[in-house]
């Protein structure tokens, strides 16, 4: 079973879920591939996703990776 993550956006409060593909940490931080479909055979986008949370924050903050260096 694939795991499977809700994200809201924060400029519109529109939520969207990503399914879970890896998760890695680099340098100490954390950083999740994520695709749109379940099945991992389709021709599908995929994001990189950086954790950006605090220990105390009660959620977890992610911000997509654009940056081709990171």
């Amino acid at each position: 079973m694939t795991d499977k993550v809700k994200f809201t956006i924060s400029d519109t409060g529109e939520e969207v879920e990503f399914f879970v593909v890896e998760k890695t940490k680099i340098n100490g931080m954390n950083y999740l591939l994520v695709t749109e479909d379940e099945d991992e055979n389709e021709d599908a986008d995929a994001y990189i996703l950086k954790d950006l949370s605090k220990s105390e924050d009660a959620e977890a903050i992610y911000e997509m990776v654009d940056d081709d260096k990171e």
